[in-house]
């Protein structure tokens, strides 16, 4: 059984459309907002205009504007807080599908495991290939596929392939050719 990496976890936030945003210049108080993140990708700013926000993280947009101020405000300092990140419900979720009772797509929530996937999902069905179960992850922009051994952890309690989640991941369990 090959070892299964946490390098795909992503610890830095990227911003989304349809995320709030609170947009802080120091001592410009007028120029301080809440925003959300339009459908473009794009917030609108005060002098700035309109400049992009998806797909950054809130540093990077932060030094954005402090560039698109900078020709109207002395050494702006900008803080960008993501009031409501309401993108990261896609970017965080853990999906099972296959010969389960329920597949489903739900939110990533710290210290799930492959076993609590299974359980919300009801289990398996009574076609289900337990033991060839698989468990996909993208590292670094590849897909990484690692076995589940759902018979064996299910009936013999063999805990070796309990995987801990992380978003994005997908268990599949195939169906028994008969």
């Amino acid at each position: 059984m090959p070892p299964i990496s946490d390098q795909g976890v992503t610890q830095v936030y990227k911003i989304g459309v349809g995320d709030a945003l609170q947009i802080n210049v120091w001592r410009n108080q007028e120029l301080s907002l809440a925003v959300p993140v339009r459908p473009d990708g794009k917030i609108s700013m005060p002098l700035v205009g309109d400049i992009v926000a998806a797909g950054l993280t809130p540093l990077e947009l932060s030094d954005n504007i402090v560039v698109g101020l900078g020709a109207y405000v002395r050494s702006p300092q900008v803080t960008v807080i993501v009031t409501n990140p309401s993108s990261s419900d896609f970017q965080r979720r853990v999906r099972i599908t296959g010969a389960v009772q329920a597949p489903q797509s739900i939110a990533f929530r710290e210290g799930m495991t492959v076993l609590d996937l299974v359980l919300l999902a009801g289990g398996t069905n009574d076609f289900a290939s337990s033991n060839n179960a698989k468990l996909y992850r993208k590292i670094e922009g590849q897909m990484k596929i690692y076995p589940i051994y759902l018979d064996d952890l299910i009936n013999k309690g063999d805990v070796r392939t309990n995987y801990p989640l992380q978003p994005s991941d997908i268990v599949t369990v195939p169906e028994r050719s008969f």
